[in-house]
Order: C-alpha cells, then structure tokens, then sequence
C-alpha cells in the first residue's frame, strides 16, 4: 500500500464507516439524503479506481457505492413526492447556493445595456447593426402605421409558441455551457443580449414610442429576460468551479457545479415555456388595457422575487433548523 494510499484512507476512513451507519440506519428514510452520499462516495471511488487501481481501498469502496445505490433506489420506490420535493425543496436551494452569481449575471446584463443605450444615442445606425434592416425596416413601417408592435402579431400563435419556446431553451443551454470556457463564453453571450435589449428600446424611445414598447415586450420579458440572468449565473458557476476549484480536485469542482447547473437549468424549463406562452398568445393583444398588461408583468415580477430570493432562503434556514434538531437527537 502506498503513503498515498495511506493518507487517502485515514482523511476518509471515519466518513466510510458512518456513511455505513447511516445506510443501515432504520430512520434514514431521506431518498435526497442517500443521493447525497452516494454522489461522495462515488467520487471517492473516481479517485480510488485513478490512483489505486486493483487496490482493497477500490474494491471496499466499490461495494459500498453498490449498498448505497440500492439503499436509494428502495428508498426512491416509497417515496411518492419526489417530483414536488424537487420544486418546493431542491431547486430553491441550489438556487440559493448561486445567488451571487445570478448578482453577477444580472449587473453584466445591466451594464451591457448602458453601453449598447450609450452607443444608440452616439450612432443612428447602431439599431440596424445590432437588429439587421430587415427587421428595423419593418418595425419603423410598422411604426408609421400605428401598429408600433404589430411585429408580434405577424405569426400565428402556435407556431410562434414551439419556435420561441424551443430557441429560448436552446439559449438558456448554451448560456450554460459557454461557462466551461472560464467563463468568458458566458459573459460574452449576456453582454450581446444586454446590448441588443437596448439597441431594441432605444429604437422605439427615438420614435416615441418607448412607453408601449416597454409595456408589451416586457409581458414576457420579465421572465425571459431573468431566465437568461439565471443562466448567465450557473454559466459563471460553472466557470468559477475551474478558475477557484478551492480545496477540491478542479475535476471534482467541475462536477459538483454541472450537477447543481443541470438542476437548475431543467428547473428553468418550465418557466420558459410560461415566457413562451405569454410572447405567443398575450404579448400580441395591444389592444388590452394598461392596467391588465401591466398588472401581468407586476404578478411576473412577484412571482421571480418570492421563488428566487425569498422562498430559497427560507428553505435553507428550515434545513438548517432540521439538522440541528436531528443532531441533538442523536
């Protein structure tokens, strides 16, 4: 056995053992909780089958991966709200965990916005640029017809909703994705947004019609546009988890942030598609009052602060609550 070895076995020796305790354990009932330390146990196993190929340590720990992974899935089958545990427990708070970086996504977007407003307002052209003619060109007839937004109105609903929903999603992935190239990727992919948004509004502000463009775009903007903050934060979590992997190994960093990104990316889904249905089948219909379309984006803006920000943090403090019941139980 080598001083590697060694090392290796008695930093996590200890765990190993209470880690077979606690499969055993009659009251650990918790599906969430054996997922938990099968994941460890798996990448103590990684690492083992790397360095000690063939060794007890492997075989030991290979065995022990084994138990947990039935131990979970006979848990799973008796557990019958996986599905809405992931929705009220899990995905606020991995969401919580990246809260810094949705700050961070969100002020790059901010700040991508002044710069693209600034050079609208230094450069006529900059809309065209940013948009392409074709689309400037319509929306300024539209404009001369009364119709400033009738750009939304030229597709039918329903192919409109699986062509927007589709390329919303496909954004939020690459949004993601793009982190793994240190993160610059993503913050490339957000500025370009930032400024296309403001290339956008400045096109109607210098037609006098920013106020309608702002009421309706943002019927589904809110959402839109804070799924692709939320994306440009797991994006730069994944980046981060290369550049400063801490004290882990930078390929266990990585992996600790794809599973937390891939969970809140799937999270994300269906609040894109609501997006989707509303650019579809709301946005279109200037015709509503004011008060209805606004009082759409104040519920939207409601429903984004109290799941993102209010709810994980209180899901956090009742895990904590319960942990420290349970640890003086025991």
């Amino acid at each position: 056995m080598s001083v590697k070895e060694v090392v290796f076995l008695n930093k996590n020796v200890e765990r190993w053992k209470e880690t077979e305790k606690k499969i055993f354990s009659k009251n650990n009932e918790n599906p969430d909780y054996l997922a938990n330390l099968y994941v460890q146990i798996t990448d103590d196993l990684a690492y083992a089958k790397t360095y000690f190929p063939g060794s007890p340590t492997e075989k030991y720990l290979n065995s022990l991966a084994s138990k947990i992974h039935n131990a979970v899935y006979k848990t799973k089958k008796e557990s019958s709200g996986r599905f809405a545990n992931f929705w009220i427990n899990e995905l606020p708070i991995e969401l919580f965990h990246i809260r810094k970086y949705i700050l961070y996504s969100f002020l790059i977007l901010l700040i991508s916005f002044f710069i693209g407003w600034i050079s609208a307002e230094n450069d006529n052209e900059y809309s065209r640029i940013i948009m392409g003619d074709a689309y400037v060109n319509q929306t300024l007839e539209n404009i001369e017809n009364g119709n400033p937004m009738g750009i939304y109105k030229s597709q039918d609903s329903f192919s409109m909703f699986f062509f927007i929903a589709y390329n919303n999603i496909k954004v939020m992935f690459s949004v993601f994705l793009l982190g793994i190239i240190a993160s610059i990727g993503t913050i490339i992919f957000i500025f370009q947004h930032g400024v296309m948004l403001a290339g956008f509004h400045h096109m109607f502000y210098a037609h006098h019609v920013l106020t309608e463009s702002l009421i309706t775009v943002w019927i589904h903007g809110t959402i839109e546009i804070f799924t692709l903050i939320v994306s440009g934060g797991i994006g730069l979590m994944l980046g981060n988890s290369l550049l400063f992997p801490g004290t882990y190994a930078r390929r266990k960093s990585f992996g600790f942030a794809a599973r937390r990104g891939v969970k809140i990316a799937v999270g994300l889904v269906p609040f894109i598609i609501t997006a989707a249905i509303l650019e579809s089948f709301v946005t279109r219909h200037t015709e509503w009052s004011n008060y209805v379309r606004i009082g759409i984006i104040a519920a939207s803006m409601i429903l984004i602060i109290w799941y993102f920000f209010i709810y994980p943090k209180k899901c956090v403090k009742k895990n904590l609550i319960q942990k420290e019941i349970l640890s003086k139980q025991k």
